[in-house]
Formats: C-alpha cells, sequence, structure tokens
C-alpha cells in the first residue's frame, strides 16, 4: 500500500523519528559515557555509540514482548536494575578517574568500551519504562504490534548510533586538540565526576 513504511504509515515513521531526534539529543548519561570515551580515541568511542544504540536495541526487544510492562508492575524489579544501573555508573567513573580502561596494553579495550556502552543503556529501567510510554503510541494496536515497535525501536537505535557517532568523532577532535595540555585530564574527571554523580542520583531516587 502506497505510503506504508515496513507496515507503518510515511506520516509515522517522520513523526516518530522527529519526536526521537528531538530526545536523543537531550544530553543524559549515553552521551556523557560517549563523550568521554570519545575524548579517550575515536574507535572506543565510536564502539560505545554501537554499544548504546544496541542497548536501545534491547529495550525495544523488552517493550515488544512486555517485560517492560512487568517492571512498571513490580516496583522492587525495577528498582533492582537501578541500584545495578547506577552501581554500574559508579564503577565506570572509578575507572575513568583511575585512567586505566585505555591503558594501551590493554588488549580488550574496543570490546570493553562497546560492551559497556550496552550495559550503560541497557542498566536504566527509564529507558525500558520509557520505550513501554513511548512506541506504543506510534506503533498502535493490533496483532502486528509488537513487528511495528521493533521497526520503531530500530529507527531509534539507527538515529541514536548516527548522533553518538558524531559525538564520539567531535571528542576524539577535541581529544587530539588538547592531547598535550591538561584540559585533556580535566575533561577526564569532569566526564568521570559526571558519571559519578549520575550514579549518586540513580541511588538516591
Amino acid at each position: 500500500m502506497a505510503g506504508l513504511v515496513f507496515g507503518l504509515q510515511l506520516s509515522t515513521v517522520l513523526a516518530f523519528s522527529a519526536a526521537a531526534i528531538a530526545l536523543i539529543l537531550t544530553p543524559g548519561p549515553d552521551t556523557m559515557y560517549v563523550l568521554a570515551r570519545g575524548i579517550d580515541g575515536r574507535e572506543s568511542g565510536v564502539k560505545s555509540a554501537f554499544g548504546i544504540a544496541t542497548g536501545v536495541l534491547l529495550h525495544t526487544m523488552l517493550a515488544a514482548l512486555g517485560v517492560a510492562a512487568l517492571l512498571q508492575a513490580v516496583p522492587e524489579a525495577a528498582l533492582a536494575i537501578q541500584y545495578a544501573g547506577a552501581l554500574y555508573l559508579f564503577y565506570l567513573g572509578v575507572v575513568a578517574l583511575r585512567d586505566d580502561e585505555f591503558d594501551p596494553a590493554v588488549e580488550t579495550e574496543r570490546a570493553n568500551s562497546f560492551r559497556r556502552g550496552v550495559l550503560v543503556n541497557a542498566l536504566n529501567p527509564k529507558v525500558a519504562l520509557f520505550f513501554l510510554a513511548f512506541l506504543p503510541g506510534f506503533a498502535g494496536g493490533g496483532p502486528s504490534a509488537g513487528s511495528r515497535m521493533a521497526v520503531l525501536g530500530a529507527i531509534y537505535a539507527v538515529l541514536t548510533a548516527i548522533y553518538l557517532s558524531g559525538v564520539a568523532l567531535g571528542a576524539d577532535k577535541l581529544g587530539d586538540a588538547l592531547v598535550e595540555t591538561r584540559l585533556s585530564s580535566v575533561l577526564n574527571y569532569v566526564g568521570a565526576g559526571t558519571m559519578l554523580l549520575l550514579s549518586v542520583v540513580l541511588l538516591l531516587e
């Protein structure tokens, strides 16, 4: 049928994409993590960006399967995941302060960046609950709602990967320009401090 994109009206896809871009551009833990990793190196930053995007796909799958609804119905489960995410962010902040995650002798540096990017996004129940509220409004109802949610989630993930990759590349250029200055270390501390602060905020909420 004309005007359909993977079972969705073109107008719906465009409206969803506009809303998604506005949300993606809002700074949060994902952006700060990629920014910090991008300063340390282009590949690490981009890997982190794709890790975050993969986390988005995970949340999409959970929303489509209805698992996110369980988190909403059982506050204890959501709270446990929130605490786990907060502790993980705290760990990342400590690692960044020690500046040993990106030791050239560590052969798994890039793989760690991707995996940690996935976990930063995945260990955030608020994202799961957000997708539960955000996707159905655009996907609509009916037996094929799950597949339409999957398509919309994939669009969101692609947009996320594009934007955060740009953040990583920009941070890498900034890092190159500052590599001989003390400001590079200051920015690393700022990124680490931000992750530590976010972890405390999550624990206190």
